[in-house]
Parts: C-alpha cells; sequence; structure tokens
C-alpha cells in the first residue's frame, strides 16, 4: 500500500524488493504531499494503522508537526459488523446464547470502531445497559500487523539513516502497549472503577456502574447513561440546563483528575460527555486513561505558573527535567525556541489562542532538541486541546490559563505542607539509607574490577573516533605527499 502512494523508492532502500510492489504503483499521486499519501496509505491498511496513525497524531514530539497535523484526518468510524457474528461473539463468552442474558438486545449498533461497536440492551433484572463488543478477529489481526510494524521499523532504522532520530522500533513498542490495553476490556472496567471510586463523593459526575458478572476480555457491560452527548447542539438546550454552571463542574472535575487523583481520562472529546438530568455530567469510554506522578502533577503545576509569568527558561527546565536524560540539549536555545512559539499569543484568551495546541505544539520544538516527552505528559496536553474545544462551545472567551492557575498553586500549597514534606523526607532518607547499605558492596565490585589483570578501560566518544579519523587521514596524506615529492625529486635529478 505504502508503494501505491508513491513511497516505492523508501521500499527499495529498506531492500523489500521492488519487484513486489510495482503492479501497485499508482501515477496520479505528484498533486499530494508526503504526510497525505501516508495518510491514504493508513486508511488503506485497515484498523491498526488507522489506530497508529490516531496515535502518532498526539505526538508532535515524535514525528514532524505536517505528519501529525495530517493524521488527524483519520477517523475510527467504520460499518458494523453482522449482528450474527456479534450474537457468536456474546455466546462464547457468556457460555450462553445472548437472549439467556438480556430481555432485550438492539441488534443495530449504537456506535462502531475499528476495535470494537457498542449496543444498548436490557437485562433479565430490567436494568438498561450497553455492551461493548470487540469485533471478531481483531487481536489476532492487531498482532499480524504489529509483527509487520515491528520488521518495517528495524528495516527503517537499518537502510534509512535519515529516520533514525524519529526512533521508529520505539514508536512501534508505545502503539503495542497501547493496543494491548485498548483491546482487554478487563482493564477499562478496572479503569471504570476506579474513576468511580474517585468521583463518589461529588454528585455532578456520574461515571457509569460496571457489571462485572457479564465483563470480561472482549465484553465489556455497563449501566446505560440517560444523556445527549456535548457534541450535539441539544445537549445545551435541555430544561434546566445552566451552561456555565456546566462548564464550571466539568473543569473543576478534570482538574480534580490532573491534579488530585492522578489519574485522567485520556480520550475526553465531545462525544464523550453527556449531559445528563440535573445538570450532572456523564462520562463514557475509559478505554485510554492518563496516570501522573506526584513529580509530573507538580510539573504541570509549575508550568501554569511559569507560562503566567512568561518565564520561559524555567518552562524549559521542566521538560529537561521530565524527559530522558540527553547531553544533547542546548537549554538556552531551547527556552527561545519555547518563548518564540508562545510569546506572540501571551495576554490572548481562549477566543484567539487554544493553550493546549500550544503545547502540544511546544513538543515538537522539544523534539527538535533531542527531548522525548513522557507519554502521560503528552496525553495531558492532548486532553488540554479537547477540554478547550468543548469549553468553546459553552464559553467563546473562556481564559484556560487563569482557571489552570487556581488548582495549580492549591497544588502547589499541598506539596509545601509539613505533613507532605515529612513524607518527602522519609522518601529521602529510605532511599540514602539504600545508597549508603548498597555502596560498599558496588565499590567493592569496582575495585575488584580495576584489580583484573585483564582489565582495561574503553573510551569511546563521538569526538574522539572524529579525531582518531582525522589523524589517519592526515597520516596517509603525508605519506603520499612524501612518496610524490621523491617522485618529483627523481624525475629532477634525471633531467
Amino acid at each position: 500500500m505504502f508503494a501505491s502512494h508513491g513511497f516505492h523508492t523508501l521500499v527499495v532502500r529498506a531492500k523489500l524488493g521492488r519487484f513486489v510492489f510495482d503492479r501497485f504503483l499508482s501515477r496520479d499521486l505528484e498533486h499530494l504531499s508526503a504526510p497525505e499519501r501516508v495518510r491514504m496509505s493508513f486508511e488503506q491498511l485497515g484498523p491498526t494503522f488507522v489506530k497508529l496513525g490516531q496515535l502518532l497524531a498526539t505526538r508532535p514530539d515524535l514525528i514532524p508537526p505536517e505528519f501529525s497535523e495530517e493524521f488527524k484526518k483519520l477517523h475510527d468510524q467504520v460499518q458494523g459488523v453482522p449482528f450474527a457474528d456479534i450474537r457468536d461473539m456474546l455466546t462464547a463468552h457468556f457460555g450462553a446464547p445472548p437472549i439467556e442474558i438480556f430481555s432485550e438486545f438492539d441488534e443495530t449498533p449504537l456506535a462502531a470502531a475499528s476495535i470494537a461497536q457498542v449496543h444498548r440492551a436490557r437485562l433479565k433484572d430490567g436494568h438498561e445497559v450497553v455492551v461493548k463488543v470487540q469485533r471478531p478477529g481483531i487481536e489476532h489481526l492487531i498482532q499480524e500487523d504489529l509483527e509487520i510494524l515491528k520488521g518495517l521499523a528495524e528495516l527503517i532504522e537499518r537502510y534509512i539513516p535519515e529516520l533514525r532520530a524519529y526512533n521508529p522500533r520505539g514508536i512501534v513498542a508505545e502503539f503495542g502497549r497501547s493496543m494491548e490495553f485498548e483491546t482487554n476490556f478487563i482493564v477499562e472496567a478496572n479503569n471504570i472503577r476506579r474513576f468511580s471510586v474517585n468521583f463518589a463523593n461529588e454528585p455532578y459526575i456520574k461515571i457509569p456502574q460496571v457489571y462485572s458478572q457479564f465483563t470480561g476480555r472482549r465484553v465489556l457491560v455497563l449501566e446505560a447513561l440517560d444523556g445527549i452527548p456535548l457534541s450535539q447542539r441539544s445537549a445545551l438546550e435541555q430544561e434546566g440546563i445552566d451552561p456555565e454552571e456546566i462548564l464550571r463542574r466539568g473543569l473543576r472535575a478534570y482538574m480534580k483528575m490532573v491534579y488530585s487523583d492522578g489519574l485522567f481520562h485520556g480520550d475526553l472529546h465531545a462525544g464523550n460527555v453527556l449531559l445528563l438530568k440535573n445538570s450532572q455530567i456523564g462520562l463514557i469510554d475509559f478505554g485510554i486513561v492518563g496516570r501522573l506522578n506526584r513529580k509530573t502533577q507538580g510539573a504541570i503545576a509549575n508550568m501554569f505558573l511559569a507560562l503566567a509569568e512568561e518565564d520561559y527558561d524555567r518552562l524549559a527546565y521542566l521538560y529537561v527535567d521530565l524527559a530522558p536524560f540527553t547531553e544533547r540539549v542546548d537549554v538556552d536555545q531551547f527556552a527561545r525556541d519555547i518563548r518564540d512559539l508562545i510569546a506572540p499569543y501571551f495576554g490572548l484568551t481562549m477566543k484567539n489562542v487554544n493553550l493546549g495546541k500550544m503545547l502540544l505544539d511546544s513538543t515538537a520544538v522539544a523534539s527538535r532538541h533531542g527531548l522525548v516527552l513522557p507519554t502521560e505528559l503528552v496525553m495531558f496536553f492532548k486532553s488540554a486541546v479537547s477540554l478547550e474545544g468543548m469549553a468553546r462551545i459553552i464559553l467563546k472567551d473562556f481564559d484556560f490559563l487563569s482557571y489552570s492557575l487556581e488548582f495549580a498553586k492549591d497544588l502547589l500549597q499541598v506539596h509545601m505542607e509539613p505533613k507532605r514534606l515529612f513524607t518527602d523526607a522519609s522518601v529521602f532518607a529510605r532511599d540514602f539509607n539504600s545508597l549508603v547499605t548498597a555502596l560498599p558492596r558496588q565499590l567493592k565490585q569496582v575495585l575488584r574490577r580495576l584489580n583484573d589483570p585483564d582489565f582495561a578501560l574503553q573510551l569511546r566518544t563521538p569526538d574522539v573516533e572524529s579525531l582518531r579519523r582525522t589523524m589517519e587521514r592526515g597520516y596517509w596524506l603525508q605519506f603520499w605527499g612524501l612518496i610524490l615529492a621523491a617522485i618529483v625529486l627523481g624525475l629532477i635529478l634525471k633531467s
């Protein structure tokens, strides 16, 4: 498929054999950009590649920005699976025909995507539910596609050096982990239960109940929420709905997820937010969630404070601290590039700029400086983009930064409380004790290696290697220069 969309040169360079793909080549692609052709290839290759493109669309730190923008056009909507196949899946899962479990089952899917589809149903006890059923054969298809992707990533890194910087094998590995979680509904059910506990004391947030006795790896049965998705205009036109109050409650819930719980909804678009009666907000689809440790929570709070104060050096150092260590980054230049991205928009409200998108774009700047940010941080930026999109529906001039600062300051104050400081000191003491205990043994091992008669210390750096090659060239030039001089001198003497 890649060859048919004009990438046969890459196929040849990756040693895949051009003759295999000649019959797929298309001659009418000159007017299309490379990102467009890749997106079209993904669409034709099927659900695994569509999912990969959707993941890459949220990671401008991993791929060039023009590709991440194009991949945002990939949609997951597909034709529903015939009900006969769904009935077979349910029968295999329950060990009995669906008619023995449900008094009613709507054969027309409520929604269909590449991984699963959702049906409305009613249990024998009268409770209305939604049943999420995995598409038959999808796990096997994904595994086959992942093996292909792993092979392609290895070939690309071996034969196309200019693409190594984007870490193809790392991207495939991250994608594989994501798909493993998304195709296991037991994981999603556990996510929902955790959110239910976190919001047990929040009456205005509704998390659907999981019917654990009917749920497994390929089937998820949930309480049906009687509401209208925020993506539909009629949601805000319901009687008794105060749009601004809905906005405040929704944002408060989101900030609770990020700053208090460390567990947030990773796919928070308007279709997954329902407006229920009594101005309740219902959340659905917990297949993708983000988890934040205390370090990342604190970093996010400090990012908003740095943005408010236009402290770009501080923002740059926060990114450097969160990313894996690298000596390649020039923090001063990185801070200047961050400033060039953000400063022109400073002080504008959401009517003029999307803060989440700006933060997401900053990950591409980080990538240019050799920084790969944690997946959960980039997922937070993506969720912030979606949140701002929903907020814009309700209040066009809403200032996301101002609202976030209130929660950021509260979080930083909590970190300075005596109880939290004592906890941090206790953790530090334990770590220091472990270091002191292990250090003598490790030092003994080092000394034993140093005393080994066969021990050799090898140092190899790119600069030293470059110097070695330069010196070798110099010696050879000197050698051939002497030979040439001797020949010329001999000719002169003969003459």
